[in-house]
């Protein structure tokens, strides 16, 4: 027979631990959900706690009508799915050269000093601007890709993670007439899911929420992304409900600042919750694969 595992006061104090730091990330984030399905008068009063008073979806309702909602949500689906797209071929077109070796690679350790520096020196907010204010991109889309469109964190995890595979599969696919190109997109990519998961997430995030971009570049209110959309909803919702006009009157007598904000927020962050789980699996392991060589 097994013999019981002893819990020890550690593990205990450990568990405890992780349960109080996890409940203190939850919780808020259960409030502002409650407070978003509430009626403006019980929030005001403030009745509200972890469960919603008087439940209505008078906020939601507006969100998804008489606001800007929808129009900065399309703008960063847009923004996520051009800069996703930007910095993973630019990120695999990067990391697969410089995962060689000097001897297969002339100039190597250079080109990787020279990203590596990046890492730690940039020109600054004023350059940046003129440089997207020069190239003519201000106001539009490319204004909030092109200035990070190689993250070199994420290409380095990439580039480790291409470095441990068996240089064995690339030999043999050259053996067989394959040209690098045929190897990096029939050989390599394949075996590059989960880092391709980690790196792909985490650009998704930054993305996603990244609001002072557009609050930089973003010269007009109806091309702002969503996170700066809720930055300036924090500030100046009450302003925001008085430019609905008059055919959201009834919605608006029935919900006040607070819940409007916390309903908006709550959608703002939904799309991440929602694609989060489906790429967690290739989390830990890309991430950690990724990290271990040098």
């Amino acid at each position: 027979m097994q013999k019981k595992k002893k819990i020890r006061p550690f593990d205990i104090l450990n568990y405890t631990i992780m349960i109080l730091v996890g409940m203190l990330c939850i919780l808020p984030f259960v409030h502002l959900l409650a407070v978003s399905f509430s009626e403006s008068s019980a929030v005001s009063a403030g009745k509200v706690g972890l469960l919603p008073v008087d439940f209505t979806l008078q906020s939601y309702e507006f969100a998804l009508t008489g606001g800007k909602f929808l129009r900065a949500l399309l703008v960063s689906v847009k923004r996520v799915i051009l800069g996703c797209g930007t910095n993973m071929v630019l990120m695999v077109l990067t990391a697969y050269p410089l995962s060689k070796t000097k001897r297969d690679l002339m100039g190597r350790n250079i080109y990787m000093g020279f990203f590596v520096v990046t890492m730690i020196i940039n020109g600054g907010l004023i350059p940046t601007y003129l440089v997207v204010t020069k190239a003519g991109l201000l106001n539009s889309m490319w204004a909030l890709i092109l200035p990070g469109a190689l993250p070199v964190y994420n290409m380095i995890i990439l580039m480790n993670f291409i470095r441990g595979l068996p240089e064995e599969l690339e030999e043999a696919a050259k053996i067989d007439g394959a040209g690098k190109l045929t190897v990096l997109i029939r050989i390599v990519l394949p075996l590059l899911k989960p880092a391709l998961a980690t790196v792909g997430l985490f650009c998704m995030v930054n993305h996603w929420n990244d609001w002072f971009s557009g609050m930089i570049y973003m010269q007009s209110p109806e091309n702002y992304p969503l996170q700066t959309y809720l930055q300036t909803l924090l500030r100046n919702f009450d302003e925001i409900l008085k430019s609905a006009g008059s055919d959201y009157a009834q919605l608006i007598s029935m919900m006040n600042a607070r819940t409007g904000r916390a309903a908006q927020l709550f959608l703002g962050a939904l799309p991440i919750m929602l694609v989060y789980p489906f790429l967690q699996k290739y989390f830990t392991t890309g991430l950690v694969i990724g990290s271990v060589k040098g």
